[in-house]
């Protein structure tokens, strides 16, 4: 909102200095610093609230330390990550930019189903909380939304051919025209030389015109894609810190990514794909560390509050569209490794398990307990010594991606 109206002040009044409200890097400095405040400031009133509502965790019997504890912490911290990440966007953000819409929504959408399964949890006293069908379902009907506007929205466009410019100089008209905009299913290979994917290919087999057919392909990857990540953020929470932490190193390594997407000089000198408009995911981007952070100076251990499926299921859906919507999807498994991980820890645990009683009538496991921070915990670690170990390899993981801009 305030960037329309410092627009109108520095193109229709042409006041001296209002027109810093058009770079990108400004308003992104001005979401997270307001988003820090707003997470630590209104953060402390949120969580006494929830304290007041008595929306506390229920906690389950599973022979950890410290954990009864942890009983009748105020849950659904989710909502300051939340509220300190949409209040920076709308105020500085270009709200009719498609991007920033399709977060909004993503926010918003995985936010409410987040919430829901919270509400019951605590208040229908089930502790099972929503039902996986609908969990996916409500994953399914974003994925479905986020895929069918970057696939057919006309302002959804990459860029190829641009000219070779001096890196400190601005674009010039010229650069601008000789770039060839396009609608593109292309994705990006990491560590690969020629790195481009389209996975229109797939569908080359059907012959001349097979590129409309695209869709087929492109959105059952994005709804895989936005489902996968949600719900190895969701697993992730476990104990303080763990998922807001790598979460924020994550999306910082997403920021860079995207603000070199998203200019024409970085991109071209880089030589990756000049994603139009994206850069202004950038100030989104901003306000979302910047609340995670805020809300890690509550969630840090020992924790008062958690996240809940409020915020982690929201954490997830974010991740996923920025990678999608930047063209970096196929870097998630490197870059939210700690997701991919404690996701794959559930799946062998659970598989392994069930192999083994079919077998052998008794059912045997590959870890002390899953997801992976459990099984850290069962050995006696503390979770903080857990969580701080797990925050170094996220930065590691962040570091490598960030490399592959050049690495191949």
């Amino acid at each position: 909102m305030l960037y329309y109206l410092f627009e109108y002040f520095n193109k229709t009044l042409d006041i001296s200095g209002t027109g810093v409200f058009q770079y990108i890097t400004f308003r992104s400095a001005l979401a997270l610093m307001l988003s820090l405040l707003l997470s630590t400031i209104y953060g402390k009133r949120i969580i006494s609230f929830l304290r007041n509502q008595q929306v506390g965790e229920t906690v389950r019997e599973l022979g950890l330390a410290g954990q009864n504890e942890k009983a009748g912490t105020p849950t659904m911290g989710g909502l300051i990550i939340i509220f300190a990440t949409l209040v920076p966007v709308l105020l500085f953000a270009k709200l009719h930019n498609i991007y920033i819409v399709l977060l909004i929504v993503t926010t918003l959408w995985m936010g409410t189903i987040g919430f829901i399964d919270d509400y019951i949890k605590i208040f229908k006293k089930d502790k099972q909380g929503l039902k996986g069908i609908f969990k996916v379902i409500g994953q399914v009907g974003l994925g479905l939304i986020v895929g069918s506007v970057l696939y057919f929205n006309p302002t959804v466009t990459v860029r190829r051919d641009t000219a070779k410019t001096d890196i400190f100089k601005a674009p010039t008209e010229n650069v601008i025209q000789s770039a060839i905009e396009e609608k593109s299913t292309a994705t990006t290979i990491p560590f690969f030389k020629n790195n481009e994917l389209d996975y229109a290919e797939a569908l080359a087999w059907m012959g001349d015109g097979y590129e409309k057919w695209a869709w087929l392909i492109f959105i059952p990857v994005v709804i895989f894609i936005i489902t996968a990540v949600s719900n190895g953020a969701n697993l992730t929470d476990g104990i303080d810190g763990l998922a807001a932490g790598t979460s924020a190193v994550s999306v910082l390594a997403l920021g860079i990514f995207t603000f070199v997407s998203g200019n024409i000089i970085f991109s071209n000198y880089l030589n990756i794909m000049y994603i139009p408009n994206s850069g202004e995911m950038t100030v989104f981007i901003a306000a979302f560390v910047g609340a995670l952070i805020g809300f890690l100076w509550y969630n840090s251990y020992p924790a008062s509050v958690f996240m809940g499926d409020t915020g982690s299921l929201t954490i997830g859906g974010i991740i996923a569209v920025l990678a999608i919507a930047v063209r970096k999807e196929l870097l998630i498994p490197l870059l939210c490794g700690i997701f991919l991980v404690e996701n794959l820890s559930v799946v062998l645990q659970v598989t392994y398990f069930k192999y083994t009683k079919k077998r052998f009538g008794e059912g045997r496991r590959i870890f002390l307990m899953s997801p992976l921070h459990h099984h850290y915990q069962k050995k006696g670690y503390h979770e903080s010594k857990i969580v701080t170990r797990f925050w170094i390899v996220a930065i590691m993981l962040a570091i490598l991606s960030i490399v592959t801009l050049k690495l191949r």
